[in-house]
């Protein structure tokens, strides 16, 4: 049992489904607040810190879309988005704007339940833009990450001028980006790299064996748990690890993140980057 309730906003503008959201999480625990519009929604985000948001993407005022990247700008809670949208290119977007994962309507409570359970097995990351983080002390959690951080590998070059870590904190190092498991702090060239907490884990677990190749499936199943079957989005995330670090490297460089082909991924030397 958890010490203190996890809290959780639902934006949804169908009562029903509202409703039946709101029995759900609250059936795990949750304290819930909600919203029937998009800014009713951000303004209970700014006032709850909450640890989870569901988000319906059809909302009267504001576009799912444009309230996750709001949300974004002030938290770090999970988002999950919920739609009756079918089409690829809504959830590959809401993935893209740092959504954690994406249902379609109809769906079962169960899996609902499913899939935050999967998230919530996963460490937190605090937010770093001075945004309110949530008080459950779910930080300390343990996680893939966490656990598969590794000191630097034979052959990888320490040359990111990171900030120091905190007493007692090791950093992993990998040509110009510096890790702090414990803070949970990426850098590239001592500038901090801002993830989600699946881009977070996705590197980490990457560099915990850099000269491993990972499969699709095998980061599906450590990242968002058991039970997952649609590898896309390990790919979406992995395109947009690739594209934050390499804004903050030198010019022209890509991340050093290789795709081996039909397999899936491993780190690579990192070659001045």
């Amino acid at each position: 049992m958890m010490g203190s309730a996890r809290t959780a906003v639902v934006v949804e503008d169908d009562d029903d489904i509202r409703e039946l959201i709101t029995h759900s999480l609250t059936m795990q625990g949750f304290a819930v607040s909600t919203a029937a519009s998009g800014q009713a929604g951000l303004d209970l985000v700014v006032a709850t810190a909450p640890d989870l948001v569901t988000l319906d993407l059809g909302l009267p005022d504001l576009d799912g879309i444009e309230v996750c990247r709001r949300v974004r700008d002030v938290s770090q809670a999970y988002v999950v988005m919920i739609s009756a949208r079918t089409d690829e290119i809504d959830r590959l977007m809401g993935l893209e704007i740092g959504a954690d994962d994406y249902l379609t309507k109809p769906f079962s409570p169960r899996e609902l339940q499913a899939r935050v359970n999967a998230m919530f097995r996963r460490p937190r990351t605090p937010v770093s833009n001075g945004a309110p983080t949530a008080s459950n002390g779910s930080s300390a959690h343990g996680g893939v990450a966490a656990q598969g951080s590794q000191p630097t590998s034979p052959g990888s070059v320490a040359t990111a001028e990171a900030p120091p870590a905190e007493e007692g904190h090791a950093l992993v190092r990998h040509g110009r980006i510096a890790v702090d498991p414990d803070g949970r702090v990426v850098t590239v060239d001592g500038r901090e790299a801002d993830l989600t907490r699946t881009e977070f884990d996705l590197l980490t677990t990457l560099l915990g064996a850099p000269r491993r190749v990972w499969s699709r499936a095998v980061l599906l199943d450590s990242l968002w748990g058991p039970g997952w079957s649609e590898e896309h989005l390990v790919e979406v995330h992995v395109g947009n690890l690739r594209r934050k670090l390499s804004r903050l490297g030198p010019d022209g460089m890509r991340a050093p993140i290789r795709t081996v082909r039909g397999v899936g991924y491993r780190m690579e030397e990192p070659d001045g980057f």
